[in-house]
């Protein structure tokens, strides 16, 4: 991480910790706007902050990961991207991809710690092979959303991330429903109380899982892509993207 973009997520990751899921716009958008948070990728040159692809998956990730109400992303990509274009609705799943990929750090990092404290049987639940494996595989899909977002971004970085985009959508989309079920089966009932911090998480979680293209769109999308393509193309167009 460039110290550039560690200074942004120390600038961001405490204000979203505390704005949270019960920001609005009315109340904490001004403070948002005194950091420059949605004119991150503008030009400094336009009065902007002048930040990339990799600078904007910190801070999705980061508006992810504490479940922020207030949708900075969308405000962010609203300046890069007129709305209600093709490159607006691509960029907004890229957003979206990023943010599941925080939410699901957070979801994990509260069920590991839950299963740790809470006692059955005279010991943790987290001494319970099944419990452990249960969040191995939420863990797996977690890493896996996040590598999606992290190539989705670099994707960005070079200009062409058409094919990349509808992955990363598409596999954390996938990932969402077992880190969420998961998470749930772990808590018990106290994950789905409005106190709770789990249900913020997945009530996100959720509903980012079906904006901007759900499963179907997406496997569709990419599904074209690999036939337009065509046989021959599709290892070699495959390994060019990840050398």
């Amino acid at each position: 991480m460039s110290d550039t973009r560690r200074m942004l997520a120390e600038m961001a990751d405490p204000l979203f910790a505390e704005l949270g899921a019960d920001a609005t716009m009315d109340r904490d958008g001004a403070r948002l706007e005194q950091l420059g948070l949605p004119a991150l990728l503008m030009p400094e040159a336009d009065g902007g902050f002048g930040g990339d692809w990799m600078d904007a998956l910190t801070v999705f990730r980061l508006a992810g990961y504490h479940a922020l109400a207030i949708d900075l992303p969308a405000m962010i990509v609203a300046k890069t991207a007129g709305e209600g274009t093709e490159a607006h609705f691509a960029l907004m799943a890229f957003a979206r991809t990023a943010q599941i990929a925080g939410a699901l750090d957070a979801a994990l990092a509260l069920s590991v710690g839950y299963v740790n404290e809470r006692q059955q049987f005279g010991r943790p639940l987290g001494k319970f092979q099944a419990v452990q494996q249960s969040l191995a595989g939420f863990a797996c899909e977690a890493a896996a959303a996040n590598c999606a977002a992290v190539g989705a971004a670099q994707a960005l970085e070079r200009g062409d991330a058409g094919f990349e985009i509808a992955a990363a959508k598409l596999r954390a989309n996938r990932a969402v429903e077992v880190g969420t079920t998961v998470a749930h089966q772990v808590h018990g009932a106290i994950g789905f109380t409005q106190e709770y911090g789990l249900h913020p998480l997945t009530r996100r979680l959720w509903q980012w899982r079906s904006e901007y293209g759900n499963d179907a769109y997406w496997s569709k999308r990419l599904g074209k892509l690999v036939v337009d393509a065509g046989a021959d193309a599709f290892w070699p167009g495959l390994t060019a993207r990840t050398d």
